[in-house]
């Protein structure tokens, strides 16, 4: 049987790294869950090259330098952290009176007095290329997500998408890649306005290729990806180009699993919290992306506050005589610092 702790964290993205944070500063003993084989979350799995600017105290971070802060600090207390688990069940009891909870993943089993939710949009995946045998060629030139620019260098790349993260490769990897060719299958994209600019102005001064109407209809090669084939949906044109990377960028099929079976109340796919980030259910939790209330804005800046929020509700929860508001760090012993 693994101990139980004060706070079992499910998920360990920018939320569930700064709830660990304050889980050890309350002195709540925890342990974090998540069913990708590193932490970060969406930032280490989808767009760790990319820059963020709207995290307070960073004019802009890459996404990849962001996380190895956030668990600098959010792992300082050493809690156990199980990666690459998925969540497939929940046990509820009592004792004494209270709550008891073991969460049960492919793997193990935790018990903990209390959950803390901090899923991001769920578990996802990269939507899959609509192509028979795509699977193929993965790590063979295909690549459902950019891990490391360098990967690129030199290379012939095909961006298939119109939302922003197609768009913000192909900036991106300005300078790195050899030629880049981006297709959608219609003239209307799903970007910011401003980075659709950007790329029209490169495509303008013929620093890459832009074509609308054109989808991707074949992948060839022997070991490798060495060319694909392209169609234009209107005049059913066909050109093959020799290529050595495909980047589909097709969004992501993302869902709550198993934590939607728990009787939790959802709202459009999210879970419904209170404005102390309560579930409907006593001693589960939920903060950042996976919840929803009047007014959500679903940002890191804002999942770090509710982070904060749950852990201190959590600490009175578990201790009725313990204070909701801690106080403040730069005043805490534990950081070596005087009380006032």
């Amino acid at each position: 049987m693994q101990e139980a702790k004060d706070i079992i964290i499910i998920g360990a993205g920018p939320t569930g790294l700064f709830a660990a944070f304050y889980a050890g500063m309350r002195g709540a003993s925890h342990r974090l869950i998540d069913n990708l084989d590193q932490v970060g979350g969406q930032l280490t799995a989808l767009y760790p090259e990319k820059y963020i600017f709207d995290v307070a105290g960073f004019p802009k971070i890459l996404a990849k330098d962001l996380v190895k802060g956030l668990a600098e600090q959010g792992l300082q207390w050493k809690p156990p952290v199980h990666l690459a688990e998925k969540v497939t069940g929940l046990r509820r009891s009592e004792e004494n009176g209270k709550p008891r909870f073991t969460i049960v993943t492919d793997k193990d089993e935790y018990p903990g007095r209390t959950v803390l939710i901090a899923g991001g949009i769920g578990a996802f995946t990269p939507r899959k290329l609509p192509l028979k045998d795509v699977d193929r060629w993965n790590d063979k030139g295909l690549h459902d997500r950019v891990l490391n620019l360098q990967t690129f260098a030199g290379k012939r790349i095909l961006i298939v998408g119109g939302g922003d993260s197609a768009f913000d490769w192909a900036v991106n990897l300005q300078g790195v890649a050899k030629s880049i060719v981006m297709i959608h299958r219609r003239d209307g994209f799903r970007a910011h306005q401003a980075t659709v600019d950007q790329v029209q102005q490169l495509a303008a001064a013929g620093k890459m290729e832009l074509r609308t109407f054109w989808e991707l209809k074949e992948i060839g090669g022997s070991n490798r990806i060495e060319r694909v084939t392209i169609f234009n949906n209107k005049t059913k044109e066909e050109e093959t180009l020799p290529m050595d990377c495909v980047i589909p960028q097709l969004g992501f099929i993302s869902s709550l699993g198993a934590i939607a079976e728990w009787g939790l109340e959802i709202e459009k796919g999210d879970i419904k919290v209170s404005q102390t980030m309560e579930t409907n259910i006593p001693g589960i939790y939920a903060g950042g992306d996976i919840t929803t209330y009047p007014g959500k804005l679903k940002l890191i800046a804002t999942g770090f506050a509710e982070a904060c929020i749950a852990v201190n509700q959590i600490a009175h929860f578990l201790n009725p005589a313990a204070k909701i508001m801690p106080g403040h760090s730069s005043n805490m012993a534990l950081f070596g610092q005087k009380e006032d």
